[in-house]
């Protein structure tokens, strides 16, 4: 099947990891959580200087691109994050392996829009609202196995950040749909200023962007599938 119908997403990160390692140690989605309370001073999201990269995977290729950040906050008590939350547009979800304006690129774009995947005309926008920030330990994180080919994903430990310096749980919202997702970052405080950056996996399909369910195909040999780990990785900063 021609690749930009076949093509998969995160976000967004993708995003999930069920590990086989400890917890404290792996990439996690679960139920939603309470978001976290806010206290001590806010301080805003630098919309311009953010940003989230997605990467999606199929046997004979990848897609990949970035997800505008619109807005968010944190809160911060001294060096440490209390809460906080950021949004991003999924209609203007950009795609960066193909030619802006080329007939592929248009498909593949109006697909990812489509119910397929995202399902943008109803749900434009996503969110991300922290409900925990724990200190990240020394230790090794713990890698999902993957079925081979020339475009086996990303692993979790390639693709997280050098130097994790905590672990960050939130709620993700995409498609009408909310899941936990837990994530090692590495962040930095500096003059009331916040810096962050992070890289993980999830599966699309727990919030809902199923097309082309790896799980689903009977002869994964075939390369009839698309992979359900979509890699994430993000760079945020604050004003």
């Amino acid at each position: 099947m021609k690749l930009f119908k076949l093509s998969s997403l995160l976000f967004a990160s993708a995003l999930i990891m069920y590990g086989c390692g400890k917890s404290g140690d792996t990439v996690e989605t679960s139920e939603a959580g309470d978001v976290a309370v806010a206290t001590g001073s806010t301080v805003t999201l630098d919309a311009a200087n953010s940003k989230v990269n997605w990467r999606g995977y199929k046997p004979t290729g990848q897609h990949f691109g970035i997800i505008p950040v619109t807005g968010g906050e944190l809160s911060l008590e001294g060096d440490a994050i209390t809460a906080g939350s950021f949004t991003f547009d999924i209609t203007k979800l950009e795609i960066h392996d193909m030619e802006a304006g080329s007939e592929n690129h248009g498909k593949l774009f109006g697909h990812l829009q489509s119910d397929d995947f995202f399902d943008a005309a109803n749900h434009p926008q996503a969110k991300f609202e922290i409900t925990a920030v724990e200190p990240y330990s020394a230790g090794t994180i713990q890698d999902q196995d993957q079925f081979e080919t020339e475009n086996t994903p990303k692993s979790e430990s390639e693709i997280a950040p050098a130097n994790p310096t905590h672990w960050i749980s939130g709620n993700l919202t995409m498609r009408g749909t909310t899941k936990n997702i837990k994530f090692p970052a590495n962040v930095s405080i500096n003059n009331g200023k916040v810096a962050a950056k992070a890289g993980f996996n999830i599966d699309r399909t727990n919030w809902g962007l199923s097309y082309g369910d790896e799980s689903t195909a009977v002869d994964k040999a075939k390369d009839q599938f698309i992979y359900n780990t979509v890699s994430v990785d993000f760079d945020v900063q604050t004003n």
